[in-house]
């Protein structure tokens, strides 16, 4: 290949003459890795991989390293069994698949429940069995609550010791960000009603 004519190709940033391409699709040219990068949002687009058997050249600048998908963070309602009340947490979720898929992020629980994995209900009924326009995603300790123990203190509260079962070890609630489950808002204080109701039915 022609070193000069290299040259005279400008940079898609700056116009600024440049030897340097990008490494997938050699079909771009930037003068700095700084400005692939900067452009990369726009440039991934249309960027189509070459076949990658072919030989490596020095002007070559490396494409970035697929994105990965952000954390998305969300309020939910901790009841520990040895607190008086329930508390707003942050919850972080990983995103599964593309939003476009409407796959339900994961929530990373795992912290509050050291026995055992959680396992989850999903809450689609509130007071008097009314249906709930956004369900609560209840996460608990399987393993405590078929010990029986600890007794979490801030759902007997909740319940004013009504229950015809206490409800043991620790929960978190996440709410649903609409009756397709596919994302989560933040639940706070006004879920408690519907929370209440389902723990004094809880056999």
């Amino acid at each position: 290949m022609n070193n000069t004519s290299l040259v005279n190709h400008p940079c898609i940033i700056c116009c600024r003459p440049t030897s340097m391409w990008c490494s997938r699709c050699q079909n771009a040219w930037y003068c700095t890795p700084e400005h692939l990068q900067s452009d990369w949002p726009r440039h991934r687009r249309e960027c189509v991989p070459i076949n990658t058997q072919q030989a490596q050249y020095p002007n070559m600048i490396a494409t970035p390293p697929p994105v990965q998908p952000e954390l998305v963070s969300v309020s939910a309602l901790l009841f520990m069994p040895h607190e008086e009340r329930s508390r707003v947490i942050t919850v972080q979720c990983q995103p599964q698949g593309t939003i476009s898929q409407g796959i339900c992020p994961t929530p990373l629980v795992q912290e509050y429940f050291t026995e055992s994995v959680p396992n989850t209900i999903i809450l689609t009924q509130g007071l008097n069995g009314e249906p709930l326009r956004f369900p609560l995603h209840i996460w608990y300790c399987p393993t405590s609550l078929q010990r029986g123990s600890p007794i979490n203190r801030a759902i007997y509260r909740i319940t004013n010791g009504h229950a015809s079962k206490p409800w043991c070890g620790p929960v978190v609630v996440l709410k649903f960000n609409g009756s397709r489950r596919q994302g989560y808002a933040d639940a706070g204080s006004n879920d408690l009603p519907a929370l209440s109701a389902y723990f004094l039915a809880y056999k």
